[in-house]
């Protein structure tokens, strides 16, 4: 089976399995999720299925090390300001390539962007899980500066979190 057969595949067993009412209500009267999840890309982390949410509940954005730029930063906004999401919740994990590659100076080409972002939240950091922590709590810290900027987005609740890859356990984070 070649890989578009493969994802076909999944997709016709998703349209067999999943809530065609709930697909069909979200479809015709929109999303209407109540929070945000940023989250690396990771394909082990999948929010949905970590917080054993369906169809139109969480407002998910995933970039790799689960970084923050105008890009993420704006869809937090519409999310909060158009789709009134009251919970922000950035999510690192353990095992993150992204935070790996930036500890221990192996993030080339694009890859940097992603890199230098986060030693700019880990600093010093060398131990990995640690270093996602410090990560975590640096995007917490950027969306509460940017949104205290914007109070017309509303009272927002922002959190941190780190889940495990090995236990599937979410650790929530004081920042």
């Amino acid at each position: 089976m070649d890989l578009i057969e493969r994802l076909s595949e999944g997709n016709r067993q998703y349209i067999e399995r999943s809530d065609q009412a709930v697909r069909e209500d979200t479809a015709v009267n929109g999303q209407h999720p109540y929070a945000i999840v940023i989250c690396c890309a990771d394909s082990r982390v999948i929010p949905e299925q970590i917080f054993n949410v369906g169809i139109g509940e969480l407002f998910v954005i995933r970039v790799a090390g689960n970084v923050l730029d105008k890009h993420q930063l704006g869809s937090v906004e519409y999310a909060a300001a158009h789709l009134h999401c009251k919970l922000v919740v950035i999510l690192g994990h353990t095992g993150c390539g992204a935070v790996d590659a930036a500890v221990n100076g192996h993030g080339d080409g694009f890859i940097s962007y992603i890199t230098e972002d986060i030693l700019e939240a880990v600093g010093e950091e060398r131990d990995l899980l640690q270093a996602c922590k410090k990560n975590v709590r640096h995007g917490v810290n950027r969306i509460q500066n940017e949104f205290h900027k914007h109070p017309e987005n509303g009272d927002i609740d922002i959190r941190g979190a780190v889940y495990d890859v090995f236990t599937g356990k979410v650790e929530w984070l004081t920042v």
